[in-house]
């Protein structure tokens, strides 16, 4: 598709992040750009965010886009799916589910025959710097394929992977984000703690996680000996792993990734 149109089946945050990325990358048009939502606020920031159209209900979206992001709740994907099925044309419409822990099984029930993408990303796709996975459908083409990357790495990282492995992404990627800003606060506070100003120990934070994992991905050097070799003998570095090690820093985060991603599975299963 050379000039897509897009829209949005939920027009929250996830959904207002990839639009914004893709605009940003020149992938669609504003007046390509449609949305809806059941809840006023949604759609009003969605609009105002993005400059897309807002119209009435799904099957409205439906009808206007050939790519329709399904960016609603998991527990009414269904409901959405089939309220919508008399407006999909399987020729003419791409569905990607970015819906957690919803499976591509309980997507073309709700839809037979339609192409459906299942999508795991995340939130920095609005800065350009998502981490995204994706699963395609029974019915779909190596061409869908093709439009998934085209998407996702206009915003990003984008990999296809199996179905299996998407709650896997949900924990890791997908709740990722929080686990950083967390990360990124509880450093600014011990810079604040140590003397400095609370503007200051914030960028320092952030840009300092943003080198580190521009480090990880340009060297391909596993995390481990970059650790290394920050620790000098002796040194400041050593001490404070010494005290994350204590604290149980990183078997707190392993520990949450595999919750985030049990959650996505048991969202699969209800």
């Amino acid at each position: 598709m050379s000039n897509p149109s897009i829209g949005f089946l939920g027009a929250g945050k996830m959904a207002t992040a990839l639009a914004q990325g893709f605009l940003r990358a020149n992938l669609v048009q504003v007046d390509h750009l449609y949305a809806s939502d059941v809840v006023p606020a949604a759609a009003e920031a969605f609009a105002r965010a993005t400059g897309g159209r807002v119209l009435a209900g799904n099957t409205e979206v439906a009808a206007a886009a050939d790519i329709l992001f399904l960016a609603v709740k998991p527990d009414q994907v269904a409901g959405v799916l089939k309220g919508c099925q008399s407006f999909l044309e399987p020729q003419r419409h791409v569905l990607i589910s970015i819906a957690a822990g919803v499976p591509l099984a309980a997507l073309e029930a709700a839809a037979p025959g339609q192409r459906f993408i299942r999508v795991m990303p995340n939130t920095p796709a609005l800065v350009g710097a998502s981490a995204s996975a994706f699963a395609l459908g029974s019915a779909a083409r190596p061409a869908d394929a093709s439009l998934a990357y085209r998407l996702l790495g206009s915003v990003g990282l984008a990999l296809e992977v199996k179905e299996r492995l998407l709650d896997a992404v949900t924990g890791l990627s997908g709740s990722g984000p929080a686990y950083v800003f967390l990360m990124i606060e509880a450093l600014a506070d011990g810079g604040v703690a140590a003397g400095l100003p609370r503007d200051i120990a914030q960028k320092l934070a952030a840009q300092t996680l943003l080198g580190a994992a521009r480090m990880v991905l340009e060297t391909g050097q596993h995390p481990g000996a970059l650790k290394d070799a920050v620790c000098s003998p002796g040194g400041t570095t050593i001490e404070a792993m010494h005290e994350l090690e204590k604290g149980g820093v990183r078997a707190a985060l392993i520990s949450a990734v595999r919750a985030s991603a049990d959650k996505s599975r048991r969202l699969g299963q209800s």
